[in-house]
Formats: structure tokens, sequence, C-alpha cells
């Protein structure tokens, strides 16, 4: 539903200022009583509904329950009455169901609205509302609270003594920060979150440049979100928009302020690993606010928080926070036999960052950069605390069971103002290899994480910035979440690199040469101070302590097989991790003369991008198209069902998504509206059987395909997709490897025989199950397998995560005999652009030009129709 909804707003908005959409409001808190008022109240009128044609399946639900109930996936909308036609079309073509349930109401002679709810089919209250407008929407009225500040007086956090008490004393100072190094890295707030990640479907829209996992292997430690503006054919346009996300609520149980405060200073870090449009003022921020208001101390807390951001630091940093929500009931109670129990959580804010971005591919990333691949390089250390080591809230501290009195904090806000201009010089210069910042865990866990994504070692520093070699310094600096960020650079580049920091005078201490990277063969943190070697850590090792708390959730959620083979890959040190080897060149052009004549003196051929309710795909595989000299058409199945002919169309693209929200089986019920209509039926197998038609299912769209084989020529050995082994939905970058038979030469993929390449994954039902013993030989040896899931040393493979889904033979897609039908899982339409991909190096987008090789099975497909 939700995505019908948003396909009818969708196309309202493409028609501009012809939208039949005057306002719109969504259905939250309140349901109907505070939507409907709300969005007419904001029109500049009062209104006049009836309970009755609001739509509900069950007639035995009271007025309170119709008007209150909180049901999602709703909105209010105002439509003008010239537009209702219009509006109701386009509800219709992509079956939203609506309904009118009243009008606005002009203000009388005084000025004055109403507010007029009837209910026709209530004789004793037929009018159970009738109230002015002011009286629901007081004008002027400010709500005023008494509140008390409660401060805590929790014991000062020592880390040493702390560590000794829970391990023992027979523990030395090595085997405690080892201990301490593993505990903290368990921490969920610290440790890998991929059993998050890889449930949800990152890469729809085919625009993210930047997406939490980070390098050829994957690894989920991204700073920032980063999409590009939109599909473009024109010019080089690699302009775009970066998210960011800041939380500190550990910190408010200590200070409510400096949690508020470092929750913007950490989205500022994190955003700024984003080539950022202009200077910090082109950031703006939401805060999303939550509080026990009425629990002792906490409204008292929440007022503080929202003064030190909301009047002090965000007006210094010329930063508007032009958007947000609170929660302010963050305490449940309940009875039991003993009595009252209640939970009350802390006050806390989650900022969200958000800004233009000026170049897509300036984005850093936490990977390490090896030195086989760039060189020597080293590690710069940026403190922004100004060598203040506060432990309160700190993971490390977490992890032992305390708090703490003492909180990291940023009170020193030209300090930041200073490091967004030293950015700025920064991304322009191109001296940054990988950038990190410095938060949950400490500057241990930023060093490992950047260690993890590289798969390489680390020879670290801590002169200056720990106070001597003993251990309880040591922990002190590896472990205190203070602002700071870690940057790669080149030797060569030490003073490019200080010289972009030279025009805010930093202060001493401020830039801080601190470690080197080693070759891919020492993957081991070495942790100096001195001629003292203090610690060293094994980098697989570390990973493992790292994935370890997702590894276990993911045991109890997904299949523990797949989930017990994805956790043997971190110990892998000689995994080559993803890779482009491709036989053809992304830039060439292989399309016939002919076909360029056509684009300028006559039209281009048609494909009809079909699209079925719950279809996503669509926009991006249309591009995809129309990049390669098609002129996509969008054709939704009802235009079918209601007699549109495919006689025009030279080719037929089905997207992915979710067709019928997949109740019926991935595909299933798409496949059913056209296999049990008669016409329908006709019309798409006459397009199958003409010989000038060709056809391209991803994922869903497979799904489809492989559901009506019968009406497609060549099909008959066809696999049907089902569960994942994972039992889980999949959402990665996986390798494929293309096989064509030299003999018959596919529609889709001219000259890529033996590219192996990463191709977006994002399905949950994705592992092929073929009608017979017989039938994945078939296939096989009638060249009718163009795509197989490889591992990153390029061996076709079932293992995962390779194979994300257990297909047999790695089968990742299927092809008619002739070529012309292809149905695939993975998702080439997502990576068209060249810096839309998960990896991409970057030499090889620079090689590429403006397209990423994906766009080759498009291209073949258009020098097939010639």
């Amino acid at each position: 539903m939700e995505r019908r909804a948003q396909m009818v707003i969708n196309t309202c908005t493409a028609l501009g200022e012809h939208s039949p959409i005057a306002m719109i409001h969504d259905v939250g808190a309140g349901g109907l009583s505070n939507a409907l008022p709300e969005l007419v109240k904001d029109a500049g009128y009062g209104g006049n509904f009836e309970l009755r044609q609001v739509e509900s399946a069950d007639r035995s639900m009271s007025p309170l329950q119709i008007w209150c109930n909180e049901a999602q996936e709703r909105y209010v909308l105002l439509i003008n009455p010239e537009n209702m036609n219009r509006f109701t079309s386009i509800c219709r073509r992509e079956r939203c169901g609506f309904s009118d349930v009243g009008t606005v109401a002009a203000r009388d002679a005084s000025g004055d609205s109403k507010l007029v709810l009837t209910d026709r089919e209530s004789k004793e209250h037929p009018r159970p509302i009738d109230l002015p407008m002011d009286a629901l929407f007081p004008p002027k009225r400010q709500q005023d609270r008494t509140v008390a500040s409660k401060k805590p007086n929790f014991p000062a956090f020592i880390a040493l003594p702390s560590l000794r008490q829970a391990f023992g004393d027979k523990l030395d100072s090595l085997d405690l920060f080892k201990k301490a190094v593993e505990r903290v890295f368990l921490m969920p707030a610290v440790g890998s979150k991929s059993f998050l990640i890889t449930i949800g479907d990152r890469t729809v829209g085919g625009l993210t440049t930047r997406d939490q996992l980070v390098g050829p292997w994957q690894t989920p430690v991204a700073d920032v979100a980063v999409t590009a503006t939109s599909f473009s054919l024109v010019g080089k346009q690699r302009t775009g928009e970066a998210m960011a996300m800041g939380e500190k609520p550990t910190l408010a149980l200590i200070d409510p302020a400096a949690s508020a405060r470092m929750a913007v200073a950490e989205s500022l870090l994190n955003i700024g690993a984003a080539d950022i449009m202009g200077d910090l003022r082109r950031v703006k921020l939401s805060a999303n606010w939550m509080a026990a208001v009425s629990h002792p101390g906490e409204g008292a807390a929440l007022y503080e928080a929202v003064r030190a951001i909301g009047m002090e630091m965000c007006p210094e940093l010329n930063i508007s926070i032009p958007v947000g929500k609170d929660s302010t009931s963050m305490k449940a109670v309940w009875k039991e036999k003993d009595g009252l129990k209640s939970v009350t959580a802390p006050v806390s804010v989650a900022i969200s960052a958000f800004a233009v971005v000026d170049d897509v591919r300036n984005t850093w990333t936490p990977q390490l950069q090896r030195v086989e691949d760039v060189g020597e390089t080293i590690l710069m250390f940026v403190d922004l605390a100004e060598g203040r080591k506060a432990l309160g809230g700190s993971a490390l501290a977490q992890s032992l069971g305390a708090i703490g009195n003492e909180v990291p904090d940023m009170k020193n806000f030209g300090l930041i103002t200073d490091y967004f201009d030293a950015l700025s010089q920064l991304h322009k210069s191109g001296v940054v290899l990988a950038y990190h910042d410095r938060s949950d865990g400490g500057l241990i866990t930023t060093i490992a994480e950047m260690m993890f994504a590289g798969r390489c070692g680390v020879d670290m520093m801590m002169d200056g910035i720990s106070k001597s070699g003993d251990a309880a310094d040591m922990i002190e600096a590896l472990f205190n979440e203070e602002l700071g960020a870690v940057f790669q650079v080149r030797s060569s580049d030490e003073i490019n690199f200080k010289r972009c920091f030279a025009t805010c005078g930093p202060p001493p201490g401020l830039i801080r040469k601190f470690g080197v990277v080693k070759s891919k063969t020492k993957q081991t943190l070495t942790i100096r101070h001195g001629a003292t070697t203090f610690a060293t850590l094994d980098r697989a090792e570390m990973q493992q302590w790292w994935s370890k708390t997702s590894h276990e959730m993911q045991r109890l959620r997904d299949n523990p097989a797949c989930v017990d083979s994805e956790y043997s890959t971190i110990a892998d040190s000689e995994d080559p991790g993803m890779s482009y080897k491709l036989s053809y060149s992304p830039a060439e052009n292989i399309l016939p003369l002919t076909s360029s004549i056509t684009g300028f003196f006559g039209k281009a051929p048609r494909v009809a991008v079909l699209r079925e309710q719950g279809v996503n795909g669509y926009a991006e595989l249309a591009f995809a198209f129309k990049a390669a000299g098609f002129e996509p058409v969008d054709v939704h199945m009802t235009d079918v069902l209601d007699g549109r002919s495919l006689a025009d169309f030279t080719g037929l693209a089905a997207p992915g998504g979710f067709s019928y929200g997949d109740v019926l089986g991935a595909g299933q019920g798409w496949a059913k509206s056209i296999l049990m209509h008669e016409n329908t039926r006709r019309e798409f197998g006459d397009f199958f059987k003409r010989p000038d038609t060709f056809a391209l299912g991803v994922c869903n769209g497979c799904q489809l395909l492989t559901r009506i084989k019968e009406l497609i020529p060549g099909a008959e050995h066809w696999p049907a997709f089902v569960d994942n082994t994972s039992q889980q939905f999949e959402g990665r970058f996986s390798m494929v490897k293309i096989e064509e038979d030299q003999s018959k030469p596919s529609v889709f993929f001219h000259g890529m025989n033996g590219s192996t390449l990463p191709v977006v994954v994002s399905h949950g039902e994705g592992k092929a199950r073929f009608p017979s013993p017989n039938s994945l030989q078939e296939l096989s040896n009638s060249g009718m397998i163009p795509l197989r899931y490889v591992d990153n040393r390029l061996n076709v493979t079932e293992q995962y995560p390779f194979n994300p889904n257990g297909s047999p033979g790695g089968v990742a897609g299927v092809s008619s005999k002739d070529g012309r039908f292809v149905a695939m899982m993975p998702h080439p339409e997502r990576t068209i652009l060249a810096d839309v991909a998960s990896y991409v190096p970057r030499e090889a987008a620079e090689e590429w030009g403006e397209f990423g090789p994906w766009v080759r099975i498009f291209r073949s497909a258009r020098r097939w129709v010639g």
C-alpha cells in the first residue's frame, strides 16, 4: 500500500504546477483526528468531514476507533475540485484506494472557522464533533512547564583499576589491554552492524554512491551516505547529497548538554567525509529528541540539551536545525505482583546532518590503501579535543558496568569551523587516501576499523598522544571518545596536508603524525610508545571480536550454516577482495552507425518498462535503456489489462521490487495477472513469439519471467527462484562471471565473455530451483547460463556470502536458447553511472567515463536491434 501511495504522490509531483495535490499530511499520532484538522488548519480553513466516508474493512469499528486509530501507510490530501478527475485516474492506474472524506470550510463573517464531523449512521450523535478551530488550535498558545534539575553523582571511572577488578590481578598489562579491546569490540554500539545492513535494500533508485559497506571486502564502516543528484545524459554531472548521523545518549546520563553538543559534532565529522559544496553553513540538521519529561530531572535535562545546541552551538556555527521530531514520553510503567515497575530512557538526541555534495567521486572512506597499491603512506591524527581524554560514558566504561563522571565535550566551536575549512581544502587537494573519525570505542576502534576495511596492518606511535607508555595512560589515550579524526596520506604529501590546516593557525598538538601502513602480508596492529612496543594485535582476531555480536545475532535469526560461513571469511588474510576484470572497455561505442542516424532523424526503438503494484526499480531500468539509445515507456499492468497493446515495442523490461508484496511468492502474483487473463496472456505470448523482440527481467522481473516461461520460446528448462538458503533477504554487492556461448551470440552480452565484476543483489527469493534433475545440466550444456556467482578468487561458487542465495552451480541468470530473453536476479541497472557502486577503484572510474561497466548489456541490446 505504501508503494502504491508513493507512486500516486510521485506521479502528481512530476506534473509540477499542474499537480492535483494542493497540500499533503501524513497520518501519524492521533490518526485522522489529528491529521485532518492540521491539514485544513494549515490551509487556512475549517473542515466538514463525514466519518462513514472513511474507508474501513472492519464494520465493527466504533466512531472513536475510526477517527483516532493510528494505522500507518495513510496520507490526507487536499485536492481542489477541478483536479479530482485527474487524481482519480492516477489512483486507478496505480490501484491505490482513496476516500473523499469531506471539504474545507471557509471562515464566517467574523473570521472564525469550525471543525465539523458528522456520522450519518448514528441517530443519537449525528454530529459528534462541532468545534471552533481556535478551540483545537488556540492562537499564540504557549505551554509552560516547571522543572527541577537533578544532577547525578556517579563515581569517577578509572580504567586500569576497573579492568583489574573485572579480570583479576593475575593478568599483566598487555593481557588486560587485549581484554579491554575485546570487551569494547563486542559492544553493539562499537562492533559490526552487518546483521542490520545486509537485510536492507540500499541500492534501489540506482543513485547510491556511498552506502555502509566499504571497499573490496565490504566492511560496514562508512562515515557518510552519499547519493547522486539525478540521472544525466548530458555532461559529467557529479553533484549529490550527503547524509550522516550523530548520537551520544550515554553521555546524557552525566551531562545532557555535552551529549547534545557531541551528537552535533559527531554528525559534522561524519559528513565531512563527503565533498561538501560551500562551507559549514550549507549543512542542515534534523534533531530527533527523546525524553521522559515527567520523570524527575529529565525535563530539565531536555531543556539543557536543547539550549546547548539550539541557542548556543548551532547559532555559533551558523548551522540551522529546520526540522526534527520529539518523543517526550519515553517511560513505561506496569504493574506486577510485587508492585509497580518502570523503565525510563535517558534524554537523547539523534542528529541527522544533510548537505549538497560538489563531487560524489571525492567521498572519503575508512579503507586504508595498501603500500603495494599507493606506496609509502602515513597516518595523521587531528585531535579536536585539545588534549582532553575523558572516559565517562565511553564504551570501555559501559563494557565494565560503569558510567563515570567526566564526559567528552566540544565547546571550542571555532575549532570546528576551522576544521571544516581544512576539510574543504583537503577534498580539493586530493591528498587524502582514507579518513575516519574518532567516536564510539575511541582511537583504537578508529584504527582497527580502517585496518578491517583495507585488510592491512598499522604501526602506531603514541608519543605525544599518550602521556607515557604506562598501561593506565595508554588505555586512557586509546579508549577515550573525544572528538578527532585519522587521515591517511602519502608520505610525500605530509606538508601538503598540514598546509590545508595552516589558515586556521592550528593550536599546538592539533595535528600529529602517528602511524604508518604496513604491507598486506603484515596484517597486525603494533602500538608503540617511544622505543617500547606496548601491544601487537592481529587484524583477523580483532575483526572477529568486532564482528562477534553481529554474528551471534544473525545465528539466532538466519540459517546458522550461512552465518558461520561468512564469519569464517574474516580469517582469510589472503582473500584478494572484489575486483573488476573486464574483457571490454565500458567507454567503447559498440552501437552501429545506423542507430546514431535513427537517433537524429527517426524514433528510437521503444522498450516497455513494465510495472505492477509494489515494483520499485523502474526508474533506474528506464534510464539504463535510455542511456543505450532506446525510448523507455512506462507501462503499468493496468494499462495492459485495459487493452494496451505491446505490438509497438521492440523490448520489454520487467524491473525489481516486491509485486503484490511477494505475499503469493516472489513474482507469483504478477505472473498470475498475466496468465489468468486471456487477452493479456495472448498479448504477452504474441510479443515473445515475434522474432524482432527481446526481454530482460531483473530480480522481481526475473521471478516474473521464469513464472511465465510457458509463454517464452526456448525457456522450458528455466528454474523458479525460491527462498535464499540463508532464509533472509540479501542486499549485497556480489561478484559474477559472464559466460557467453560464442557460437550463439547473446542479445545482451556482446564482447563480455569471461568478464568478472561486482553487481548489486537485493532479494529474498533468489535461489534457482530447477524443474528436473537434468535441467541445470541442459541449460549449462546449451550455453543458457550467462551469469554465475564467483568468489573473490573468481571461482564459480555456492559458498555464502559470495553466492548470496545458494543457487546450484552459482546460477545468477538464465537466457532463452536464442539469447533474446534473459532473466537475472542481480541488478545491473542500479550501477549504470560510473560512480554509483559500493566499490569502484578510483582509477577505474576515471577510465570508464560517465557510465560503469554494466551499461554494456543495454548497449548490446541496442546493437542487436540495429
